[in-house]
């Protein structure tokens, strides 16, 4: 079993989502997707889990590109999909590490170590969502070390 230590919830910095009280009714797929990363991150409130999703599904959608992102939007709820496709592509790839640490940086009071539980809490749960065959069509065009946030093991030829 794993055990949490308690943190200040996940608070979005300048340039990150916009406010919950500013956001319009959300969809059913969108609570089922935050519930989702509620139970998978143990998070203790809904509120917290919403704001992590939000964060982490930003910094993803600044590094898929092409056909992939038009994809992964089409196969997440719409509140999901506005989130990943409204942002700027990154000008170059992150590594897993600085992915993740992009991600803690966005997050008040978050270290490495918590955004990677963050980022693991999140991206874990969009194979059974959107299907292996995109989640495999991501990563081929992220550099080595997204597997393991995803959830999945990274082979690497000998």
């Amino acid at each position: 079993m794993t055990t949490l230590t308690p943190r200040k919830p996940a608070v979005p910095q300048p340039g990150g989502s916009i406010p919950a009280e500013a956001r319009p009714a959300q969809d059913p797929g969108w609570r089922e997707l935050v519930d989702a990363v509620r139970e998978a991150g143990q998070y203790p409130t809904r509120s917290e889990a919403e704001s992590v999703t939000r964060v982490v599904l930003s910094a993803l959608g600044g590094h898929v590109v092409g056909d992939e992102r038009v994809d992964l939007a089409r196969a997440l709820p719409e509140e999901a999909a506005r989130v990943v496709a409204s942002q700027i592509p990154a000008t170059r790839p992150l590594t897993a590490a600085e992915f993740v640490e992009s991600v803690a940086a966005r997050i008040e009071g978050a270290t490495p170590a918590t955004a990677r539980w963050d980022v693991s809490s999140v991206l874990s749960v969009l194979p059974p969502l959107v299907g292996d065959e995109l989640v495999t069509r991501v990563l081929a065009q992220l550099p080595p070390g997204y597997a393991l946030l995803f959830g999945r093991a990274e082979l690497t030829p000998a």
